[in-house]
């Protein structure tokens, strides 16, 4: 879609935007009405005589017993076409234009599927290369053919600024980044929009007016937790509960995003996921007071091991008060396979961006034991590797050089497939399923996400 023709203000969302190229076809209905009957039974001979009562007791008790009729059971059908962003590139790294239909293979939980539809975007514009049909006939149930859609061109980016996990003193560092993405990847077409998850207050409904992503660069400001405000801040069942609520409150944030691209179809769907990231236990022996470095020393024995001048470190604590954050690796990953989840079935790739570049070690006034640093900084962009992925993306962390960065993330939004298949998954009750994209040429490489879910039965609250 060009943005020709707009007025000179900003063009703010609305559902024509988002006409696909190729509407999913979504039909649900009755599949069959099945008659289940106990067994079969025979009608038993009736006397010729009209009316004659049965010839003994026994034969009247027995048709009182003949079970009652079953009643039908129902059975629903749902097909549903399903949607693959496809990245193919040849050996030298170029962007492979001309592969045919057949020329790809798609398996889901291993079981091959057929391409019915496949959309080429290649250099901003879009050819359809193979429209979808409609959906198999379901007996019982008729609909009128659907109505040809009109094309849609550009690329959606919606930008995540999650300033609750951005550290204050790194403000002008995330401006200048934001500022990169305005110029090396937001073009002239794109539709875009803006969230934040802290007192940046940030957002932008899709729109094309770039003069708004100049006005909310303005007003990003960082405001991440510092070491010492983790350390010395209040602890709860699960450990830090300010470190829990605000990775939640992020998380809640994105997922909601997610949702609402769900609803949009045929277009490429990059959410720039810019973050700190997150670790759900950060420097376990310095709030424990277990640190042999800064905790509980005097002088004079800066490890704590009871010479002159020193205290020990403190290992009596209570171990019923630490239970939960056992589990918070694990409660961590479960967090991240939720929000990657909602993110396949959207099929919206995340690109994450930590914006310190490449990390060093801990500044002196924080007083952190450089051991737990180093942990907490690895813990933290490994989460952003997960988000990045399992999507299909890629994890722009510990590097310096965002230039480069930013030029593949538009490659990769700028020349891509689309394929559509109708699941013939053997399992049609398996929620989360597997995908692989194999293309019959040699040296290919292809990149694409890596599973979907389907979406929660009606009147299933909450996330899956």
């Amino acid at each position: 879609m060009s943005p020709a023709g707009r007025g000179a203000g900003p063009l703010l969302y609305n559902e024509s935007m988002f006409q696909p190229m190729i509407r999913p076809v979504v039909v649900c209905g009755l599949a069959a009405l099945a008659t289940v009957s106990a067994g079969a039974r025979q009608k038993p001979p009736q006397d010729p005589a009209a009316g004659q009562k049965p010839a003994n007791a026994q034969q009247s008790q027995t048709e009182a017993q003949k079970p009652p009729e079953q009643p039908r059971a129902q059975f629903r059908a749902t097909v549903e076409l399903v949607t693959q962003d496809v990245i193919a590139r040849d050996a030298t790294g170029q962007f492979m234009a001309d592969l045919k239909p057949g020329e790809f293979q798609v398996l889901e939980d291993g079981v091959p599927q057929k391409v019915i539809s496949m959309v080429l975007v290649h250099g901003g514009r879009t050819y359809n290369e193979l429209t979808a049909p409609p959906p198999p006939p379901q007996e019982g149930i008729i609909l009128p053919p659907s109505k040809p859609t009109n094309d849609a061109a550009g690329r959606i980016f919606l930008i995540f600024v999650d300033d609750l996990h951005l550290d204050f003193q790194n403000t002008g560092r995330i401006r200048a980044l934001f500022k990169k993405i305005a110029k090396e990847l937001i073009h002239e077409g794109d539709m875009f929009g803006i969230v934040s998850t802290g007192p940046s207050s940030l957002s932008v409904q899709l729109t094309y007016d770039r003069s708004r992503l100049d006005e909310a660069i303005k007003k990003i400001s960082g405001n991440g937790l510092k070491p010492t405000d983790i350390i010395q801040g209040p602890e709860g069942a699960e450990g830090p509960t300010e470190v829990r609520y605000r990775a939640h409150v992020a998380f809640s944030t994105a997922y909601d995003i997610m949702k609402n691209l769900a609803t949009v179809h045929n277009r490429r769907k990059a959410f720039i996921y810019v973050s700190n990231g997150y670790d759900f236990n950060p420097f376990p022996a310095a709030r424990s007071g277990t640190d042999p470095i800064y905790a509980n020393t005097t002088g004079g024995d800066p490890y704590g091991t009871g010479g002159s001048g020193s205290t020990l470190v403190n290992t009596d604590t209570n171990p019923f008060e630490n239970q939960g954050q056992q589990f918070a690796e694990a409660d961590l990953a479960r967090e991240l396979a939720e929000l990657t989840r909602e993110a396949n079935r959207a099929n919206a790739t995340i690109y994450t961006i930590d914006p310190r570049g490449l990390v060093g070690g801990p500044d002196l006034d924080q007083q952190v034991d450089p051991t737990e640093w180093y942990n907490y900084i690895r813990t933290s962009t490994d989460s952003l590797r997960v988000l990045a992925e399992e999507t299909g993306g890629i994890a722009v962390v510990n590097q310096n050089n965002f230039d480069k960065a930013l030029q593949r993330i538009d490659a990769e939004t700028s020349d891509y497939y689309v394929l559509g298949y109708y699941s013939s998954n053997p399992d049609p009750t398996k929620r989360t399923r597997r995908i692989e994209v194999k293309v019959d040429r040699p040296g290919a490489q292809v990149w694409s996400r890596k599973s979907y879910t389907l979406p929660p039965k009606p009147g299933r609250s909450g996330h899956n």
